[in-house]
């Protein structure tokens, strides 16, 4: 009986999927694909909470068939992030001005960054404090204490690192290993051995015009066919998100939602708050915010369905690029840091709302402006340790004398939120290279201000 169900949910499945794939043949647009597979998703997720237990075997083997679909797809995009960032860096610099012009844009993403991140702490608390969140009334359970185990386990680790040996981390020692992606840091160290390459092939242009000139010829080859299985994994997009949030909303924790509600309710208030924030950064930058709001759908989308800042960066880079005309070194570079440096759901907002419900007198004014500081330096500074929202919170806490356990008490909620944070993380770094490709005059107008590219290479 339960593997005849269980085949019955693979069916509805694939019959979804029938539906967005006929959508594709009829030509419909990709980001109204896109939100059609999230809608699709979430009316799957549901009927799986409604029709099954959470600790059935039929719900279990159900979500790891769904996984191929999902998880899968979410691989692929790992998959490329690595290559993509080095052909792209690469042939971006080799297209920039030499070091001054990388040196301008790191420094202006990452300071946009850092900035954006102090403010979200700024609003995490004010939402914080707006509704009243403690801790006192938390309690824990058997999943709690568990988790709490593992933090304790992970603390042992931040605490026996220093902020300057966590930025060390960063510097990339073997960059074949980074490559792999088996560093927490694996990300930057790419972003910074991949600068390395193209400011060293910059020297060479200089010196040795025809070497350069083969070398050119190979990174321009290797970038076209980067991009085009981009592309390819890309065109996945809505069969992805239908099975990602089927499988979420399927995972949800309805009681603990319940239960936390008031903090789950401030968690959302604070994002919005910020995301708005970013639209008027984008405002007071000369963009149109509206265009912003219109355009970042589909990854925005993505983004809140994966829970991954790392796989979204494929997607980042080509809205940046097709939709709002932003340059392609600006928009790897603002991607790719921001899946590390400064996110400002998980490293801004989410520790220091955690901070003030446990602080002993969160009103101190002196204790808010140290928070504030130490969550902007943290942000900065977690890329050593991994990055994420665990993380953050660890560093912040720890740094702050506050003990560390409050993170553990909201692991049934934890889901629902990251969605959020990492939708927010991902408008920050997109935010960032904009406002950057804006100021560097690398940004056009006309493409940010023009209609939405329904990315014709994803339509077939």
């Amino acid at each position: 009986m339960d593997t005849t169900l269980v085949i019955i949910n693979i069916l509805i499945l694939l019959a979804l999927v029938g539906v967005l794939f006929y959508m594709q043949k009829k030509h419909v647009s990709f980001s109204k694909r896109v939100f059609t597979g999230l809608g699709l998703g979430i009316l799957l997720g549901v009927f799986l909470q409604l029709a099954f237990d959470p600790e059935s075997a039929v719900l279990a083997d159900t979500k790891n068939w769904y996984s191929i679909v999902g998880t899968g797809y979410v691989s692929f995009l790992k998959m490329i992030v690595m290559p993509l960032i080095v052909v792209s860096i690469i042939s971006a610099i080799i297209r920039l001005k030499g070091q001054a012009g990388v040196g301008k844009i790191s420094f202006s993403i990452i300071g946009v960054l850092v900035l954006t991140t102090a403010i979200a702490a700024a609003v995490g608390i004010g939402s914080a404090l707006t509704f009243d969140l403690s801790a006192d009334h938390l309690e824990s359970g058997e999943a709690e204490e568990a988790r709490s185990a593992q933090l304790e386990e992970t603390m042992v680790q931040v605490e026996n690192q220093s902020f300057p040996e966590r930025i060390l981390q960063v510097i990339p020692t073997n960059p074949f290993l980074d490559l792999t992606g088996q560093r927490p840091t694996s990300t930057i160290a790419t972003v910074i051995f991949a600068a390395f390459v193209g400011i060293a092939a910059m020297g060479v242009r200089r010196k040795a015009p025809a070497e350069f000139e083969t070398f050119e010829k190979i990174i321009n080859a290797l970038y076209k066919i980067v991009m085009r299985i981009v592309t390819l994994i890309l065109r996945l997009t809505p069969y992805g998100i239908l099975a990602l949030m089927a499988t979420t909303i399927a995972n949800t924790n309805v009681q603990g939602i319940i239960e936390l509600s008031t903090f789950v309710i401030a968690s959302y208030v604070a994002l919005i708050v910020m995301f708005l924030i970013h639209l008027v950064i984008l405002f007071f930058s000369g963009l149109n915010p509206m265009q912003y709001v219109k355009k970042m759908g589909p990854l925005l989308t993505f983004a809140f369905t994966s829970r991954s800042s790392a796989a979204a960066i494929p997607i980042n880079i080509e809205t940046q690029t097709k939709q709002f005309g932003n340059s392609e070194g600006i928009a790897n570079f603002a991607s790719s840091l921001g899946a590390s440096i400064g996110q400002n759901g998980c490293a801004g907002i989410y520790p220091a709302m955690l901070a003030v419900m446990i602080a002993p007198d969160p009103l101190d004014p002196v204790f808010l402006i140290q928070l504030v500081i130490i969550v902007a330096i943290s942000s900065f500074g977690v890329a050593g340790v991994g990055g994420g929202a665990t993380f953050a919170a660890l560093i912040v806490l720890s740094s702050m004398n506050l003990p560390i356990g409050i993170a553990a008490l909201l692991i049934s909620v934890e889901p629902l939120i990251d969605m959020g944070r990492t939708a927010l993380n991902v408008s920050g770094s997109a935010t960032a290279g904009l406002v950057t490709g804006r100021m560097t005059g690398e940004l056009n107008k006309e493409v940010y201000n023009g209609k939405m590219v329904e990315m014709n290479s994803l339509e077939a």
